[in-house]
């Protein structure tokens, strides 16, 4: 398997707008071929028969019946605002204010 060498991580980390020391270089470039390691391990093992999971138990989800209730009117929901404008809440503004 092919090492990764410091000026391949150099590339990255200039494409990626990171400013690296030397060491740090030489650091990543050891732990990302450490990573390839342990990835070309997992590629070894034998899966073959081994259905795909999205977690290690079996989790059943409970849906409740979808039933249609009442809920409130806009009037009852906006009758304890401090301020409505055309049937909506009024709130002070946060982004874009104007002096």
């Amino acid at each position: 398997m092919p090492e990764i060498s410091r000026d391949e991580v150099a590339h990255l980390a200039k494409l990626s707008r990171l400013a690296l020391s030397e060491e740090e270089l030489k650091e990543l470039a050891t732990q990302i071929d450490d990573i390839i390691g342990y990835v070309s391990d997992v590629q070894k093992v034998d899966a073959a028969g081994v259905e795909p999971m999205s977690h290690p138990h079996n989790i059943q989800t409970t849906m409740r019946e979808d039933v249609v209730k009442e809920t409130l009117t806009a009037e009852q929901a906006l009758d304890q605002a401090p301020a409505v404008e055309d049937q909506r809440f009024v709130v002070p503004q946060i982004l874009g204010e104007q002096d």
